[in-house]
């Protein structure tokens, strides 16, 4: 593992054309299995008030629907780390694609609430799966271009985050919010189809299979520290933004224009992934990451210190545009320190981000309890600029030498 540049271009010269047809057909099958994830992970939050309504759920039930599926991810993201490289990757994307396709369905045919909460902890369980081995899978079929798949592998969650939502919405407006769950679960058809006609990736199990002395070099190499630190930051971030953005805008937009704030975020994602993906081979990934918040900073002084009305959207699509390329271009940067054990690193950063992803916005929660939510909202200036520190400290001590 862990090819330079030159020989991952010869290796490429010297493919069969089944052997680049293959690897065409697994990068779809990645880039469509997080696409469909994204819709169901962005489904539970504009569910919510249907559930609410159909099963008479009180708030503090509804609360749980976040954790049961994040819980459920967690656990198993950590053993698909612990294990890598030990078990044939297409079979855990066969398992991956069938788990959380039939978890969706049962969501959709839930008679109760607690059933519907006990059928999210399941589908979370296989997203674990699924999760923690498509993205090492891109890392080993693309050695040399990680920054820019892992920015397309992310920016499809984008693409089904949007989607995710407007399928609720069309499924309310035909008269039930099941009908939404029924049509992403036949979605997973063709994928199960297509995982199951496609012969073992090239990579067959990706990694080096984990032991003892592996373990002690991951946590101890710094790529790893950086990237954890940084994501951990990042999806911090983010969290705090996805749940309280619409709150805020509510004091500065009408109650239409706040709702679709978040909207206006998240399709920024798109682009914002996209670009940042073919940037990342140009710049490196620590010297991109670095000038995106150098970037963020004014547009967040603007976007919550200064603007009002329409200017408060441009600014969350601008700084949407920003913040959409660091999380795949800072794992792209760990698994390049260890590309050899890809899964576990992957594993490293699912974990630190949604770590990050359940604290920060539960500290803006107590914060907004003491003040206002405009308070909470410009406290979040913090951590991006304990980001920026971050990533100048990393590309002065590890990343001069690496960084083109």
């Amino acid at each position: 593992m862990g090819e330079t540049a030159t020989a991952t271009a010869a290796e490429t010269d010297h493919e069969s054309d089944t052997e680049r047809t293959s690897r065409r057909w697994w990068t779809v099958v990645a880039f469509a299995y997080m696409a469909l994830e994204g819709a169901g992970l962005q489904m539970r939050g504009a569910v919510i008030p249907a559930l609410q309504q159909q099963f008479g759920a009180p708030e503090w039930q509804l609360g749980l629907v976040a954790p049961a599926g994040t819980v459920g991810f967690l656990v198993v993201v950590m053993l698909v780390g612990a294990v890598g490289g030990r078990f044939d990757t297409r079979r855990l994307l066969l398992l991956a694609v069938v788990g959380t396709g039939a978890g969706i369905l049962v969501m959709g045919v839930a008679p109760s609430f607690l059933f519907f909460l006990a059928a999210l902890f399941g589908r979370g369980m296989f997203t674990g799966v699924g999760r923690g081995s498509a993205r090492p899978l891109l890392s080993h079929l693309y050695p040399s271009q990680r920054g820019r798949l892992f920015g397309y592998y992310d920016m499809m969650w984008a693409v089904g985050a949007t989607i995710g939502p407007l399928l609720v919405a069309g499924a309310l407006l035909a008269g039930d919010w099941r009908y939404a769950y029924f049509a992403l679960a036949v979605a997973f058809v063709p994928l199960l189809l297509l995982v199951h006609s496609l012969p073992t990736p090239a990579v067959g199990g990706g990694d080096d299979p984990m032991d003892l002395a592996a373990v002690r070099r991951l946590v101890r190499r710094p790529e790893v520290l950086a990237m954890a630190a940084g994501v951990f930051l990042v999806s911090g971030f983010e969290g705090g933004i996805f749940t309280w953005l619409t709150t805020y805008a509510q004091s500065h937009l009408s109650d239409t224009l706040a709702t679709a704030s978040l909207s206006v975020l998240l399709a920024a994602y798109v682009p914002g992934r996209f670009v940042s993906g073919r940037l990342s081979e140009r710049f490196g990934y620590l010297r991109l990451s670095a000038g995106l918040v150098a970037l963020s900073v004014p547009t967040f002084w603007y976007t919550f210190f200064v603007a009002d009305g329409y200017g408060l959207l441009a600014g969350v699509f601008t700084f949407g545009l920003l913040l959409s390329g660091l999380y795949p271009t800072l794992v792209a940067y760990g698994v390049d320190g260890m590309p050899e054990h890809s899964t576990p690193v992957n594993s490293t950063a699912a974990v630190t981000s949604s770590a990050g992803f359940a604290a920060v916005p539960a500290i803006m929660g107590f914060v907004i309890s003491g003040s206002d939510v405009v308070q909470a909202m410009r406290l979040l200036l913090l951590p991006l600029c304990a980001l920026l520190a971050l990533l100048l400290v990393a590309w002065y001590t590890t990343g001069r030498v690496q960084e083109p």
